[in-house]
């Protein structure tokens, strides 16, 4: 059953899919984060995401 609320679809993308991903380790970061908190290595992207989900 897909969210179509915009307050819920709000919270999910700030606590669940924005977040950073560590190139070197695959470590789940904080979206403020500046380094990897697991290696220490500041090569970070940001968490790939999508709203609506499959299909």
């Amino acid at each position: 059953m897909p969210v179509t609320d915009p307050e819920l679809i709000a919270i999910v993308q700030k606590r669940v899919l924005k977040k950073y991903v560590c190139r070197r380790c695959g470590a789940l970061n904080p979206w403020g984060a500046k380094k990897c908190r697991r290696c220490k290595s500041t090569n970070l992207r940001p968490k790939h995401y999508e709203i609506g989900g499959k299909r």
